[in-house]
């Protein structure tokens, strides 16, 4: 059963990389030592957004990494596929009966080859319920190398709720904390600007308020949707918002 010290960390961590810590440790106590978390707000019917705008955690090696996320191979992923339909905990013996089925094409099999080069061959995903059309994330809780999938279904037997409450905690957790890809990040006048903004005050108004020129306001909203990949300003208040980026005391 979960302990009330254990929850409660997750869940008072100041910020994701506290979060992550505490998760990662709590997940190889449970015999999971490489997890990998990803969330989008801005999925499409045929999208799950730019990949610069996800919330991507991980701990698994560089070398892994670089190509499964870098290299897109995720989009391929049998498991990503189930996540995309499916919520709740899914056990990667799923994997084994979509091969009997036939369902894997050869794109997906080449994911699992890399997969099992990499000893990423036995493990969960779990599928975070979302409250959105747009949003969708999930976990991919790795087993250690050499441990099979049998063994893992039985430990999931034993302690899956624990597990699932805690990850569930973990996601929610994150979708609260400011997080941004080096190329999303604001700078603390943009983030003040965009707050004016959010808040219903002219760009005169918050040129006054700020001590700033309004073409000054203008630059640094310019350079605010420039820095989140948008058109409008409205687009920009909505996304930092998305981000957290504002409005968030002791960043």
């Amino acid at each position: 059963m979960i302990a009330g010290a254990e929850l409660n960390a997750l869940l008072n961590a100041r910020n994701i990389e506290e979060l992550w810590s505490l998760h990662t440790h709590q997940m190889a106590a449970y015999g999971f030592d490489r997890i990998l978390y990803g969330y989008t707000r801005y999925r499409t019917e045929n999208s799950l957004g730019d990949p610069e705008d996800f919330v991507v955690l991980s701990n698994h090696d560089e070398a892994y990494t670089e190509s499964f996320i870098g290299r897109r191979l995720y989009l391929r992923a049998p498991m990503l596929r189930w996540a995309l339909k499916n919520e709740g905990a899914g056990s990667w013996s799923l994997i084994r009966d979509m091969q009997a089925r036939r369902e894997l094409g050869p794109e997906e099999e080449k994911v699992l080859q890399f997969n099992h080069e990499h000893d990423v061959t036995a493990g969960y995903t779990i599928s975070f319920k979302s409250l959105s059309a747009r949003a969708k994330g999930a976990i991919a809780l790795t087993a250690r190398a050499g441990i099979p999938q049998d063994e893992v279904d039985a430990l999931w037997q034993a302690h899956g709720e624990d597990i699932l409450a805690l990850n569930n905690a973990v996601h929610l957790k994150v979708i609260t904390l400011p997080y941004s890809t080096p190329n999303r990040t604001l700078t603390e006048r943009q983030r003040e600007v965009l707050g004016w903004i959010g808040d219903g005050k002219t760009i005169q108004d918050t040129a006054t308020i700020m001590g700033l020129t309004p073409a000054t306001v203008e630059k640094h909203l310019r350079l605010a949707r420039n820095a989140l990949g948008v058109e409008t300003t409205a687009q920009a208040v909505l996304k930092a918002a998305f981000q957290n980026q504002m409005f968030v005391l002791d960043r």
